[in-house]
């Protein structure tokens, strides 16, 4: 059974998940931000290829930070549950089964923003492809990383919305926490389904990612700095 929520453990439940969801909020942006957004040339393989090869510590320390946030996220998907099971066990477990799908699709796509690195560092086997050729193909990858994020990002999607409902329903957390997060899982499903039917829009509907940022960012801060309140 559920510790009531008023218990000491599920507090501490509560606090560390906070704590987790700030460190991938961090870790994320890092990634995506620094790394990846600083380094990528869109529709430019030659200048992303010489990005990457300059700054190649950097890259690999953006897929570490990528890697620290994916492994923060399957335990936040589990504490998340154990905070929102006594609302309803079955939403509960469905909203975690769509974080899970999201962080597998997550750290399975991560192959994607490795595969620059191999392309570039000269393998021998590669020396069928002349240099343009193998610039080309890096920038494909990063590419498809970033069409493989935003796949996962449906199912973060699912997940935000379920939270949000579980949230707003709950006794133990304030009502706009769960209509930020309801917000948040609309953001990345308008984001995410743009890029996949209107890619050439998508650039139009990037500010519904600020719902996400917004969402998040209060959900954690709040496990963290509250945790969770008796049920009136």
């Amino acid at each position: 059974m559920a510790p009531h929520p008023e218990s000491p453990l599920t507090d501490t439940y509560a606090r560390v998940a906070g704590i987790l969801y700030l460190i991938i909020i961090v870790c994320a942006l890092f990634s995506e931000v620094i790394v990846r957004s600083g380094m990528v040339v869109p529709g430019d393989a030659i200048a992303t290829a010489s990005n990457i090869s300059r700054s190649e510590f950097l890259f690999r320390v953006g897929l570490v930070s990528d890697l620290i946030a994916f492994l923060s996220d399957v335990v936040v998907a589990v504490l998340l549950y154990i905070l929102l099971r006594p609302v309803s066990q079955v939403l509960s477990l469905t909203a975690a089964g769509f974080r899970l799908t999201g962080t597998a699709i997550y750290g399975v796509n991560l192959l994607n923003h490795l595969a620059p690195l191999l392309l570039l560092g000269g393998s021998g086997f590669l020396g069928v492809f002349d240099r343009g050729q193998v610039e080309g193909l890096a920038l494909f990858f990063l590419e498809l990383h970033g069409h493989g994020y935003d796949l996962g990002l449906v199912f973060f999607g699912g997940h935000c919305l379920a939270i949000g409902y579980l949230l707003y329903k709950s006794d133990f957390v304030p009502k706009i926490l769960g209509v930020l997060m309801v917000l948040a899982g609309f953001g990345y499903l308008i984001g995410s389904g743009t890029l996949f039917l209107f890619p050439d829009r998508a650039e139009a509907v990037a500010f519904v990612y600020v719902a996400p940022l917004i969402g998040e960012l209060a959900l954690g801060l709040w496990l963290v700095t509250k945790g969770v309140r008796a049920p009136s």
